[in-house]
């Protein structure tokens, strides 16, 4: 039940009269008032993102000016007030911009001296900026991938990744605590200091440093790249024109940024949809390679063609796994690895990393769904160089001066794989069959459950308890052999209990006797329940990829009946 208290509270000052009317005009359809009422929003996996509009439960000037005046005294709390700076980034959705604006007001209100860019940029580069200008925090105004009605605030951290516990714990506690009458949004132009092609330069050069691999030559390698009317249309091909590409065309339908995303259904280049018009260019290039970024630039879909010349579509563990394979096997050829380094991936993506990572005689290391986790490895092991790491949802970092998933080095790197295979008459297709063949078949699928809304969530959260008090014996016919408890930090295997050495998170891990591996998780950003299936199976020579692709999609489908309605 909405509490009629917060109602009222939307129904006078400090709110201006163009909310209260709004929230007025709510008042007579109640749904749609307890959807943008009955919570707040909050921080998750990749920070707080919701649909734009009034109420405590969406994206609006106060849900974010509240945000921001409870960061500012978590800041001043944690470092000198004197010395604070924070940098804010946007991409190109609705209101990003003037709603970055208000963000920086709020903080220059409050003392804070505030780099701002003065247009739309990748979140990468945000996250190097935190860095570079040695920065406490920074801000992104971005959803990411989600539909255009959703907008979202990320908070850097002074390390230039994401809040991870105890500060985000602490700043959700002071966020809680503010009231929307403390916000300040008289801001001073004095603190303001707009930034761009310093910061450009800057980062550019720092992706060439870490993904420009070789010199060979690159002129003969046909790209064809979408930015999915996102921000990565201002580095991506900038970058590659500077390490030598001089083939790269771009997707002229969806070339400007456009935060209503008119050519695609979703701009996420997980889905194939998004991708079509590339695919459609591709042929007409007969370009080797397609890449497309989400809005963000922090998320890439890889389209590359297999034996028969059609279009094929690597997954996000199907990139992890070419990228880290290449990225290890040129450090070795010149011996530059010697033990001290490390590659990371999460634990609901491909196995395999591991076992590369064991081939090489680098360490492995595993952490929670998040790149803000990978970001905290990299900070937590200044005794480690961190070669690369990746998550099964299209992210990819190389290198330890960003510390967020880039689609932007992702994309310099995958075209110095595929430029120095052409060169050898071969393809990304072949290098991805050689490492199946050296490292075992490896299969996996994602499938996403949206439940919008109040009911949904409630729906959500039984679901996962259900299966987490009277977990099934079997699934598919085969016999659970372990089952990992994030949320209680336990591993169950043969009567037996094992604590888990990481914060607790809200996702089951099902191992069965035969290795395949199935994981429930809640999405941290968007109202869906998420299952993740992996399979596998030997290399068998008789069999081409797409053969045992079909036996172990076949298995998947067994798991998928016995588990989701």
């Amino acid at each position: 039940m909405i509490s009629q208290e917060i109602i009222d509270e939307w129904l006078s000052a400090p709110f201006d009269l163009e909310t209260q009317n709004s929230v007025k005009k709510l008042l007579k359809y109640p749904k749609k008032l307890e959807d943008a009422f009955y919570t707040s929003l909050k921080f998750g996996t990749g920070g707080m993102r919701g649909i734009m509009g009034v109420g405590t439960n969406r994206i609006n000037k106060y849900t974010l000016g509240k945000s921001t005046q409870g960061l500012s005294k978590f800041l001043k709390k944690k470092y000198p007030a004197e010395e604070l700076k924070v940098v804010i980034a946007f991409d190109c959705r609705r209101n990003s911009k003037s709603l970055a604006k208000i963000v920086a007001d709020v903080f220059t209100a409050n003392g804070i001296y505030c780099y701002l860019f003065s247009d739309l940029r990748p979140t990468p580069e945000l996250s190097f900026s935190v860095r570079y200008l040695h920065a406490h925090c920074g801000i992104v105004l971005t959803a990411s991938h989600n539909p255009p009605e959703y907008n979202g605030y990320k908070v850097y951290g002074k390390d230039g990744g994401q809040l991870v516990p105890p500060d985000d714990k602490v700043l959700i506690n002071e966020i809680e605590k503010t009231t929307y009458k403390e916000i300040q949004y008289e801001g001073n132009p004095n603190l303001l200091n707009y930034i761009d092609k310093e910061l450009d330069t800057a980062y550019h050069k720092t992706v060439l440093e870490d993904a420009k691999i070789h010199d060979k030559d690159k002129s003969q390698l046909k790209i064809v790249f979408t930015p999915i009317h996102g921000t990565s249309i201002t580095a991506v091909p900038q970058v590659l024109k500077k390490a030598g590409y001089e083939q790269v065309f771009i997707v002229k339908e969806q070339e400007k940024p456009n935060g209503d995303f008119p050519t695609v259904v979703s701009p996420n280049p997980e889905e194939k949809e998004a991708l079509n018009l590339a695919v459609k260019l591709a042929e007409q290039k007969q370009a080797d390679i397609i890449i497309g970024t989400d809005p963000d630039s922090d998320r890439l879909g890889i389209v590359v063609r297999d034996l028969n010349q059609k279009p094929y579509y690597l997954n996000g563990n199907q990139t992890m796994v070419v990228l880290t394979e290449y990225i290890l096997s040129k450090k070795q050829s010149k011996k530059l690895l010697n033990q001290n380094q490390f590659v990371a991936s999460t634990i609901v993506s491909t196995p395999m990393i591991e076992i590369i990572a064991k081939a090489y005689k680098v360490k492995f290391k595993s952490c929670l769904t998040g790149f803000k986790w990978i970001a905290q490895l990299i900070e937590n092991h200044p005794e480690l160089n961190f070669v690369a790491g990746g998550e099964e949802s299209f992210g990819y970092l190389v290198g330890s001066q960003i510390r967020d998933k880039d689609a932007v080095s992702a994309s310099l790197l995958v075209c110095e794989l595929a430029s120095e295979l052409k060169l050898k008459g071969r393809s990304i297709y072949d290098f991805l069959l050689e490492c199946y063949k050296k490292y075992g078949m490896f299969h996996e699928r994602l499938i996403s459950i949206t439940k919008e809304g109040k009911s949904g969530t409630d729906a959500i959260s039984k679901l996962m308890e259900a299966y987490r008090e009277k977990p099934p014996r079997k699934i598919g016919g085969i016999v659970i052999k372990t089952i990992k408890d994030y949320k209680n930090r336990i591993i169950l295997k043969n009567q037996k209990k094992e604590e888990i050495d990481l914060p607790k998170a809200n996702v089951l891990i099902f191992i069965l006797e035969d290795g395949s591996r199935i994981a429930l998780r809640p999405s941290g950003t968007e109202p869906k329940i998420k299952f993740y299936f992996s399979v596998n199976t030997e290399y068998d020579p008789k069999k081409t990829w797409k053969e045992k692709q079909k036996e172990l999609d076949q298995k998947i489908d067994l798991f998928i009946n016995d588990l989701i309605d």
